[in-house]
C-alpha cells in the first residue's frame, strides 16, 4: 500500500505520522464499466478522495429531464475530491462519478481525508486548488453549452483528441461522443454528415478520421 498511498499529490507534506494512518486506512478497489461511485445507487456513499491508478472515471450531473452534462473525466494520475462528503457538504449541486473505462482506485475514506484537511495546511490548500480547478473547468463547459454552437463545440473536441493522442483517428461511438460534447447522439449524427460532406472528417462505425484539420480549426 505505501508504493501506492506515495502517488498522492501531498504525500511529501505529510508527517511520519500521517502518512502512516493513510496507509492504514487507504484502499484500493477495482471497479467496472458502468459502476457509479457517487449517485445512481444507494448504496455509494461519500467515498473520500480518490486517485485514479488506472482507467477513466467521467463526473456529470443529471438533470430533470435526464439530460447528462459531462463536467470532467479523471484518468490514471488525476485525483478528485468532490467525492469526500467533507468537500460535497459545501457544494449544493450533485455530481455523480460514473466509471467509463474499468479503473483501479485509490481511496482515502472522508473520515481520514477530513482530519488531514483540518491539521495539515498542506492538504487543506491542495484541497482548495483542486476544487478551484475542477469548479474552473465546469464553468468552461457551460460557457461551452450557452454560448457556442455546436459545431464549435465538436471541432473543438475532434482537435482536443487529436492534440491528446497524436491520432487522427477517434475510435468513439456516436453516442460517446454525444455523452463528451453534452449533446443527443442525434445531434452529433447530424453533425458528423455535414462535417463529412464538408470534406473535414470521415466517419464509419465507431470511428471518425479526421481529414482537414486546418478547416477544423477555422471552425473552432
Amino acid at each position: 500500500m505505501k508504493d501506492f498511498t506515495k502517488n498522492l499529490p501531498f504525500w511529501n507534506k505529510l508527517s511520519a505520522q500521517e502518512q502512516s494512518h493513510c496507509e492504514m486506512s487507504a484502499v484500493i478497489n477495482h471497479y467496472e464499466a458502468g459502476t457509479y461511485l457517487l449517485g445512481g445507487c444507494e448504496n455509494q456513499s461519500y467515498l473520500g478522495l480518490i486517485h485514479i491508478l488506472s482507467g477513466e472515471l467521467r463526473a456529470f450531473v443529471l438533470s430533470e429531464e435526464g439530460r447528462e452534462i459531462t463536467l470532467f473525466r479523471l484518468k490514471a494520475g488525476d485525483t478528485c475530491v468532490l467525492s469526500a462528503s467533507c468537500v460535497l457538504s459545501q457544494i449544493t449541486f450533485e455530481t455523480q462519478l460514473c466509471v467509463t473505462n474499468d479503473a483501479e482506485v485509490l481511496i482515502l475514506p472522508s473520515a481520514v481525508f477530513s482530519k488531514l484537511m483540518e491539521s495539515n495546511i498542506y492538504v487543506r490548500c491542495y484541497t482548495y486548488e483542486l476544487a478551484t480547478e475542477r469548479f474552473s473547468t465546469v464553468m468552461w463547459v457551460m460557457q461551452q453549452i450557452i454560448f457556442y454552437g455546436f459545431d464549435k463545440r465538436l471541432a473543438h473536441f475532434f482537435l482536443t483528441e487529436y492534440k491528446r493522442t497524436g491520432q487522427r483517428e477517434i475510435r468513439m461511438t456516436q453516442e460517446e461522443i454525444a455523452e463528451s460534447t453534452n449533446s443527443a447522439r442525434e445531434v452529433v449524427a447530424r453533425m458528423l454528415r455535414q462535417f463529412a460532406s464538408d470534406g473535414l472528417i470521415e466517419s464509419k462505425r465507431g470511428v471518425v478520421k479526421l481529414k482537414d484539420i486546418e478547416g477544423l480549426e477555422k471552425i473552432e
